[in-house]
């Protein structure tokens, strides 16, 4: 079954080969989606090339998203490819390290409050507005969310504020986007090992409670939220929009309070 065949999607957030965002191209290309990546950096993209060569797609382009101007350019581009296409993985999050272990109200500064915040959750908005006039009916626009969007758990301080932020600007997305048969949801992923978890205090620990409380006893996998993403690109979800899929294991309907 090839469900995707005949999409074009756009994969931002890959930047080596344990990103999440790789696991979806991978899922994504199974189905028979065609493929374009944009990286965020210029020093990257032979990195990014060799990674996704499996995947037959060379496109690769640059977006720094904390710049408007950058999205514009990046669509722009990309209309010289694809003047249409069928929606986008938005797998972009950033906060600074020192803000993820220290005290919470003593280490948050204005600065690192709002650049999470921009990263993270505006930048999926700003994508949305700069592409809308190119998505087809029935697209889908996908970003990648945590438990710490709802729960208070350790040492990820900001960045769960700035995920909060994002679950909110999918389901006005949603709203505005609906008018136009565009669909937008996230995806709250329970802990999976990547670089940029690696900066959160006592992740390993989180990660081995997590699959000690979860209703299915596993750890999460970057190919299973490719399946997840890979179904939510297709039509089979083409009634799904403004939600949070949790793909955890049910670690979000079973976990007690992670506070230290």
């Amino acid at each position: 079954m090839s469900f995707l065949k005949g999409k074009k999607i756009l994969i931002t957030g890959i930047s080596n080969d344990r990103s999440i965002a790789l696991g979806i191209a991978k899922a994504l290309y199974k189905q028979k989606a065609k493929l374009t990546f944009a990286c965020q950096n210029k020093k990257i993209i032979n990195k990014i090339k060799y990674l996704i060569d499996p995947i037959n797609s060379n496109n690769v382009f640059f977006c720094d998203v904390s710049s408007d101007e950058n999205i514009k350019e990046l669509f722009f581009n990309l209309q010289k490819t694809w003047n249409k296409f069928d929606g986008f993985i938005h797998s972009i999050a950033y906060c600074q390290k020192d803000q993820m272990n220290k005290d919470f109200i003593e280490n948050s500064s204005k600065k690192s409050f709002n650049l999470a915040h921009e990263i993270t959750s505006y930048s999926f908005l700003s994508m949305a507005r700069e592409s809308k006039h190119m998505l087809n009916k029935f697209s889908s626009l996908i970003t990648l969310s945590y438990l710490g969007a709802q729960r208070v758990l350790s040492n990820y301080n900001i960045m769960g504020l700035a995920k909060a932020s994002l679950e909110s600007n999918i389901r006005y997305m949603a709203y505005s986007l609906g008018k136009t048969n565009i669909r937008v949801n996230g995806i709250s992923s329970g802990p999976i090992k990547t670089i940029s978890s690696y900066q959160i205090k006592n992740f390993c620990k989180i990660q081995k409670y997590q699959k000690s409380v979860s209703l299915i006893k596993k750890y999460i996998t970057s190919k299973q939220i490719g399946n997840v993403a890979a179904f939510l690109c297709s039509n089979l979800s083409i009634g799904i929009t403004g939600s949070i899929i949790y793909v955890d294991n049910g670690f979000h309907v079973n976990i007690p309070n992670l506070i230290n």
